[in-house]
């Protein structure tokens, strides 16, 4: 197959015993000093470019066919897919999985998926991500995100030198919410184990201990909610000198949530010629903000109507499967809800941010397995929830009520 020029998947992806090669120690906080907010004991890296390691980040080689395809053909087929493109020199979209020229290792598990054509974000998505370009890509949930950005996140890794102990990840996914970030670590080991990449998932409500052993022998994706990554940089646990490739998924909720100061500090321990790639399902002038602030010269993608949003539709028949989601706004809300349900006899569970770990998965395995087969949500657990079939989603918005 045409494509990348790949290491010799034979080794194993081991970590030499010398000291770290991308500058300095650890660096936890100052002795005898005081911090009040999360990220205050971290200090702001000044980055000089001639002193880094050069990497590389375009890996892209177009295929035939797409090289072949008339202007007219892509702007057809862009239009058909609802496809907007913003940005100097993006790339052509490719139409069918062969055309992206991804590594045997990859097309190997995209074959196993049974899969026909690539999703609109991904057909477009994956060109620019594979040429190194920064991108922001606004598309609803269920567009297929999460492979537009881990499947080049993987190949990007390939092509870097192997980790070495106490080398932190060279793939950052930053996520919301747990239940985003389990998620996308699910997806990233499936697709990385061909290539024997690791991977690591961290956030709060959950031990530390087990998430630093992770850091502490090494992995090369690690996806993160902000404030748990926050704690262990503070901490030592891991460092981002060898972060190359960063993505902000679900950006617009993670400022929602109020994690932009830990947003902001995270970036700072990244160096500046990184490739960054933000999601959003949404675009206000908080996450332009924030795109103007962390890439250069981007490429927007945008699947449908920029004013998209993950909720908007109050209800959607999907399939002949007895299982309902519905959405509200606040946590008392929630409960409140769920106990009206339950008063009246329907088989209704809730959760939001206040559940601990261990009763979430808990609620979300009996909603999966229907025995529970009404979830009422807020709008925190409203994306990415990956449930599969349901018969319907009903969105409540205040003042508004909805029979399902």
């Amino acid at each position: 197959m045409p494509g990348y020029s790949d290491r010799d998947r034979g080794r194993d992806r081991g970590y030499s015993s010398g000291p770290p090669r991308f500058g300095g120690s650890r660096g936890g906080p100052p002795p005898g000093k005081k911090f009040g907010n999360p990220g205050d004991r971290l200090r702001k890296k000044h980055w000089n470019l001639d002193e880094l390691p050069k990497f590389e980040k375009n890996f892209y080689q177009e295929h035939p066919e797409v090289s072949r395809r008339s202007t007219q053909d892509v702007e057809h087929y862009r239009r058909t897919k609802e496809i907007t493109v913003k940005g100097r020199d993006s790339p052509k979209p490719i139409v069918k999985f062969h055309e992206a020229n991804f590594p045997n290792y990859v097309m190997d598990v995209i074959g196993k998926q049974n899969w026909t054509d690539p999703t609109p974000i991904q057909a477009q998505g994956w060109p620019v991500a594979l040429s190194g370009k920064d991108m922001v890509g606004i598309a609803q949930t269920g567009s297929g995100k999460t492979l537009s950005y881990l499947l080049p996140g993987i190949v990007h890794i390939n092509h870097q030198p192997f980790l070495e102990r106490g080398d932190g990840p060279i793939c950052l996914v930053l996520a919301p919410t747990r239940e985003l970030a389990q998620q996308v670590q699910q997806v990233a080991a499936e697709y990385g184990k061909a290539s024997r990449l690791k991977s690591t998932c961290i956030y709060g409500g959950a031990p530390k201990g087990p998430q630093i052993r992770d850091l502490e022998r090494g992995v090369e994706i690690c996806i993160a909610t902000p404030g748990r990554l926050i704690d262990f940089l503070e901490v030592g646990k891991t460092n981002l000198r060898r972060c190359t490739y960063l993505v902000l998924d679900e950006a617009d909720r993670m400022l929602d949530m109020g994690f932009e100061p830990q947003i902001r500090k995270i970036v700072d321990q990244i160096r500046p010629d990184r490739q960054t790639l933000m999601w959003s399902a949404t675009w206000p002038k908080e996450v332009r903000q924030l795109a103007e602030d962390f890439l250069k010269d981007y490429v927007q993608i945008n699947v449908g109507a920029l004013q998209l949003s993950a909720n908007h539709n109050i209800l959607q028949i999907v399939d002949k499967e007895n299982k309902t989601i519905i959405f509200v706004e606040t946590k008392r809300r929630c409960d409140d809800l769920t106990r009206r349900m339950r008063r009246d006899g329907w088989p209704a569970m809730g959760i939001h941010g206040d559940k601990s770990q261990q009763e979430r998965d808990w609620v979300l395995n009996e909603f999966k397995y229907g025995k529970a087969p009404i979830l009422i949500a807020t709008d925190v657990a409203s994306r990415g929830l990956g449930m599969g079939k349901m018969t319907c989603f009903a969105s409540l918005c205040h003042g508004c009520f909805v029979w399902v």
